[in-house]
């Protein structure tokens, strides 16, 4: 029977697991593992103090400092060691659970649990002072050893970043022991290193590098408490330097470089690896759809990826409130650095990358997402003081919507003097709330009041907000100079890209013609540019276009911004109060600008909309398209316009659109008004571009009329409007209608004609080719440039006489108005003229559709309003009006346009109610020769100084005195509100009837027709004594 092996004791177990944890020996027992080391000295020590050679918890601390600070060239180095250490009790620690004795068990458990916390905490005194012990390691990194372990921690490849790595794993709860219940002081070295080396690891890497490792990390590292405050204490958390701005922000902040990471486009200096346009987009058009489509999913899915990880780092500090107010810093920082961003041209060298502010304006959408419930039940934290009182954001260069900014400082001034001064700081400080999830304020209304804080000129404390506040304008800023900002740059794009493909195609027609290697070069560059632009293109498209999750999170942001907006005037509710409250009036131009750049970008992209609530931006629209004492800018209130063209049923194609025209009850009350003001309004924007910039908003106003005359409930309000404003709105409205017609078509006939010129010249092949290279391609530019006006010129111009031709049929009288018939008359002849008239066989071209131009249809529409006009004229004015044309009026066109609709195959009715038409004309004519040779000499003092006609309604001009005949001078008025002889002011309501002079003048016209009349007497009689001497004698 064998002998029973003794028993181990306590100690002597304890001795054997601490050896294998810290591969330590007391005893020289020539170990054969070479990591093993014998500590001579250390041994020595403890037989002088009379200890036994064994390793115990006493001992232990001084063992590993023993180890750790002798020269051992053969064992690990100090990091490994420690890290191996831990990873040996962790194993033992597995073991121990199996012992039987619950006493031994609990005892060997504490020793181990000690063992790691020791491993631990020498670990981060090393790495806080790497030279405390020595370290035989030949293959030292910059990297921070304990990198390649957080990283092993969050998953992925270990090796990518620089930081040697064995392949093993970090030993479990290893880096959650190291940074749980860590010292600041001594893990703050620790931490600065890791966030310098996470910061360089994505420092120049794409969407398609490897930055989810490092955002894992640094996810994981914020997390702790030491972390996040180690993080936001950085030094360049926000970098300090005189030559800090918006790119230095980006580049040398520790979250810069993250935020840097895009899909996006960057100048060459800062470029990312791998080249995504390259990559993925280089000769898109060879590629197959699917490996697009690949490259397109691929992109949004590792965006989505980045956002929602920044987004977690950001809330993660921010749900701390010892590192909230530096994110808020951080955040407002980057913006401010960064205004330049909202200019038409963006120095790169001075401003972040397009892709760190998409990349931002995602990140602060998802951090707005507790507010954005379909209720958007906390917008009463929204406070509008902030734009004033708070000094986070630079807002006081910024355009306000109405008010100017001397307007905005004295409102200041009025209600800093009303502030309560005596509130205390710690009261703003409870505004501020402590989390999204439980953000409350004890504010109720929809203008917060701000007795609770204090002006910046008042006081040095900050004025506290709500933290939903701070977001919501942060928000703002940021969808300004990121994600529209973008928006602006990808259509800056499409336009270049167009221009070079026509250029392209004028250049190859060119080398066809004329060879040249000059021209070759040339295409051979613009085909190199061009292929870059697509690949841009098609990158912006990847990460925006694509992303349907950022954009209706954009919209759902717009929602919440214009009815935040509505309530600073009241509510959804109109018509408007005349005078516009100031906090509204105060507001940043770009809210509303950026709310109606989105809906028009989203309304082009398929299903972008679906499941938007568009109403309450139907509604904003409504209230203040032709509101400019709310808006004072027209061409922001034109982008209104744009928006709702985009919406038109047959443009979305879809049903929800066609609910917001046609069963919208402020639509239906108020749009069609609202469109006929700002058709008005738009004619004097105070823009030196104002004549041609015009044209473009009418065009968008033209077609939406146009759709709404085929609404009945709309046409009925339009003809309401008609009669009731016949003097007011609608008489503008017609007037420059007119105006614009006229213009238009006349510039497109005028340039058909220069456009044959050229079509000659180039035809003529001998002597085409006979001059210089350079001419013939500044001639072909000339005649694309001309080719490309006429269509647009000839498009408008169909629009708007089609539009007088569709509403001439119901609504009559504000034609034939004193002030306006003559008015149309002319233009009708001039017209009619132009196309029936000797010079209409000039006009004709080779393929008229191509540029829009269709003689045919514009004849009928004519005649058709020539029609409407002569059957609702009750009082037979509208002839003679046509008569009094001088420069275009010829009783033969009527009898040619006849000719020519019988020709076309117009309806016979309206030919022959033309036909009767231009009888009455000529009748007309015949009355007005009668009439005038009646008059004789009129007297200088009767006749209008503007028309030199009799004046029949002479007024006063009451700044300069001058007497005009009324209808003349009301109509200058539809087109300037001024007096043409001083250009002060002037109004209709101004004008003083000269009763006196008006008096004489129709004594005048009695005299002379009494003379008249009279003289027919006296030849009435002397004939008829005439024929009875003749009677008399032949009898």
């Amino acid at each position: 029977m064998a002998t029973p092996k003794p028993s181990k004791t306590p100690a002597e177990i304890e001795d054997i697991i601490l050896r294998k944890i810290f591969l330590v020996s007391l005893v020289d027992s020539m170990e054969n593992d070479s990591r093993v080391v014998y500590l001579e000295m250390t041994a020595a020590e403890i037989m002088s103090e009379g200890k036994e050679l064994r390793l115990s918890r006493e001992l232990m601390e001084r063992v590993v400092i023993d180890r750790l600070s002798g020269s051992f060239p053969t064992a690990e180095p100090p990091f490994q060691y420690l890290v191996n250490s831990y990873r040996r009790a962790y194993e033992e620690g597995k073991k121990i659970t199996s012992m039987k004795d619950k006493n031994v068990r609990s005892e060997m458990e504490l020793a181990v649990k000690q063992a790691k916390k020791l491993a631990v905490s020498y670990c981060r005194i090393h790495l806080g002072n790497p030279d405390m012990f020595p370290n035989h390691d030949k293959n030292k990194s910059s990297v921070s050893p304990l990198l390649p372990l957080i990283f092993a921690e969050v998953g992925g490849n270990l090796d990518d970043f620089g930081g040697r790595s064995s392949g093993a794993a970090s030993p479990p709860g290893f880096i959650e022991d190291f940074f749980r219940d860590a010292d600041y002081d001594s893990i703050e070295p620790v931490m600065k290193q890791l966030y310098e080396d996470l910061r360089g690891s994505v420092l120049k890497v794409s969407a398609l590098g490897n930055f989810q490792q490092p955002l894992r990390a640094l996810l994981l590292l914020v997390n702790y408490p030491v972390g996040a405050k180690a993080l936001v204490n950085h030094p360049w958390w926000i970098p300090k330097s005189v030559y800090l701005n918006g790119r230095v922000m980006e580049m040398t902040s520790i979250l810069g470089p993250f935020f840097h990471v895009s899909a996006l486009p960057d100048h060459a200096i800062f470029k990312s690896d791998p080249d995504i346009g390259q990559q993925c987009f280089s000769e898109a058009s060879t590629r197959r759809p699917a490996d697009l489509l690949s490259s397109f999913t691929t992109i949004k899915t590792v965006m989505t990826g980045l956002y929602d990880g920044l987004a977690e780092v950001l809330m993660c500090l921010l749900k701390n409130t010892n590192t909230r107010e530096n994110v808020l810093e951080y955040l407002s920082e980057v913006i401010n650095k960064n205004s330049s961003r909202g200019h038409l041209q963006v120095d790169p060298l001075s401003c972040a990358s397009s892709g760190m502010f998409v990349n931002l304006s995602a990140v602060m959408l998802r951090l707005c997402e507790p507010f954005l419930d379909a209720n958007l039940s906390k917008r009463d934290k929204i406070d509008p003081k902030y734009v004033f009182y708070s000094n986070r954001l630079e807002l006081s260069g910024l355009t306000a919507l109405h008010a100017s900014s001397e307007e905005v400082s004295q409102w200041f001034e009025d209600n800093s003097a009303k502030v309560d001064t005596s509130t205390s700081a710690g009261d703003g400080q409870n505004r501020v709330i402590q989390s999204q999830e439980a953000s409350s304020s004890s504010s109720s209304a929809n203008t917060p009041s701000l007795q609770n804080s204090k002006p910046v000129n008042m006081s040095s404390e900050k004025t506290k907000y709500p933290f939903i506040c701070e977001c919501f304008f942060m928000t703002a800023r940021v969808l300004n100079l990121g994600l529209l900002k973008a928006f602006s740059d990808f259509k800056h794009l499409v336009q270049d890209i167009s221009r070079s493909e026509d250029t392209l195609a004028s250049f190859k027609a060119m080398q066809e013609q004329a060879p040249s290697p000059q021209l070759q070069q040339d295409i051979s560059r613009l085909e190199k540019e061009i292929e870059l632009y697509s690949q841009e293109k098609f990158c912006y498209e990847a990460q925006i276009l694509r992303d349907g999750t950022l954009l209706q999170r954009a919209l759902s942001y717009y929602r919440l911004m214009v009815i935040w907006l509505v309530g600073l005037v009241g509510g959804f509710k109109m018509p408007l109060s005349p005078t516009c409250p100031k906090e509204f009036a105060c507001m940043p131009e770009h809210f509303v600008e950026d709310a109606m750049e989105l809906l028009i970008f989203a309304s082009r992209i398929p299903r972008a909309l679906d499941g938007i609530m568009l109403d309450d931006f139907m509604n904003f629209i409504i209230m203040f398209m032709a509101s400019p004492e709310y808006i004072r800018n027209p061409y922001l209130r034109s982008k209104m316009v744009e928006v709702l063209n985009c919406w038109m049923p047959r443009r979305s194609g879809s049903k929800a659109t066609e609910t917001l025209f046609e069963g919208h009850q402020l639509s239906l009350e108020y749009l069609v008004k609202n469109l006929l003001k700002l058709y008005v309004d738009i004619e004097f924007t105070g823009s030196h571009t104002q004549f041609y910039d015009k044209f473009n908003i009418r065009h968008n106003i033209a077609e939406l009329l146009e759709y709404l005359w085929q609404v009945p409930s709309h046409r009925n309000v339009w003809r309401r409007i008609a009669k009731e404003e016949e003097k007011g709105i609608y008489l503008n409205f017609l007037n420059f209608l007119i105006n614009d017609s006229i213009y238009l078509l006349d510039e497109s006939l005028n340039k058909i004609l220069e456009l044959k010129e050229l079509e000659a010249e180039m035809s003529n092949t001998v002597e085409w080719e006979s001059r210089p290279a350079q001419e013939r391609q500044e001639r072909t530019r000339l005649f694309h440039s001309q080719e490309n006006i006429i269509r647009i010129d000839m498009k408008l111009a169909n629009e708007d006489v089609s539009m007088l031709a569709f509403t001439s049929e119901q609504i009559i009288s504000p034609f034939l108005l004193p002030e306006m018939v003559e008015r149309v008359s002319s233009m009708l002849n001039y017209f009619l003229l132009q196309l029936v008239g000797p010079q209409r066989k000039s006009l004709s071209l080779k393929d008229p559709e191509k540029y829009e131009f269709r003689p045919k249809l514009l004849l009928k529409q004519i005649v058709t309003i020539y029609v409407n006009l002569s059957k609702g004229d009750k009082e037979n004015i509208f002839p003679a009006a046509i008569t009094r044309d001088g420069r275009s009026y010829n009783e033969q066109l009527f009898d040619a346009a006849s000719d020519v609709l019988r020709k076309i195959g117009e309806d016979a009715r309206i030919i022959q109610e033309f036909v009767e038409l231009g009888t009455k004309t000529r009748v007309a004519a015949v009355e007005a020769k009668d009439a005038e040779a009646a008059l004789g000499d009129i007297p200088d003092e009767f006749l209008d100084p503007i028309q030199y006609t009799l004046m029949k309604d002479p007024v006063i001009l009451p700044s300069s005195r001058v007497i005009v005949d009324r209808p003349v001078i009301q109509r200058h008025l539809l087109s300037d509100s001024t007096d043409p002889f001083n250009r002060s002011p002037l109004t209709s309501d101004m004008l003083i009837p000269d009763v006196e002079l008006k008096a004489k003048i129709e004594e005048f016209i009695k005299s002379q027709e009494l003379r008249r009349r009279e003289g027919l007497s006296s030849q009435n009689s002397k004939d008829k004594i005439q024929t009875t001497d003749t009677t008399t004698l032949i009898e």
